[in-house]
C-alpha cells in the first residue's frame, strides 16, 4: 500500500515540475530610460519545444499601461512565436510591469517582465540665429 501511495505521489509531482513547451530566451527586458509619453515596445521570442502545436490562450498585462499582442494561431513544433509588449510611458518614474502568458493545456503560465524609468522628454531647443 505504501508503494502505491508513493508512486501516486511521485507521478503527481511530475506535473508540478513540468516545463512549458514554449522556451523563451528572454523573459525580462530593461528599457533603461525612456521618454515621457513615448511608448516603448519589446518583442519577446519563444520556440515551441513540444511535440505538438501550442496555442496561447491569453496574455494579460498587470495594468492598462501595458499592451501585449500575441499570435492567435497555433505555433507548430520547432517554430518561433513572438509576444509584442508595449508600455505607454504615461507615468513618470521607475516602472516594472508583468504580462502573464497562458498556453493551452499547460498548468503554469509564463510571466514576462518589462522595467525601466520614464524620464522627462526634453523640449527641442531652437537654434540661435546669428547675425
Amino acid at each position: 500500500m505504501k508503494k502505491i501511495l508513493l508512486a501516486a505521489f511521485l507521478i503527481s509531482c511530475i506535473g508540478v515540475f513540468a516545463q512549458s513547451s514554449a522556451e523563451f530566451k528572454v523573459v525580462k527586458h530593461d528599457f533603461g530610460k525612456i521618454k515621457h509619453n513615448v511608448p516603448a515596445t519589446y518583442v519577446f521570442k519563444f520556440v515551441n519545444k513540444g511535440d505538438k502545436p501550442i496555442v496561447i490562450e491569453s496574455a494579460i498585462a498587470g495594468c492598462g499601461c501595458t499592451t501585449p499582442e500575441y499570435p492567435k494561431q497555433p505555433i507548430a513544433k520547432g517554430k518561433e512565436g513572438t509576444i509584442k509588449v508595449t508600455y505607454n510611458a504615461a507615468a513618470m518614474g521607475v516602472f516594472t510591469k508583468d504580462v502573464t502568458v497562458k498556453f493551452a493545456n499547460e498548468q503554469q503560465p509564463v510571466v514576462l517582465n518589462i522595467y525601466g524609468e520614464v524620464v522627462e522628454a526634453k523640449a527641442p531647443t531652437k537654434p540661435v540665429k546669428k547675425d
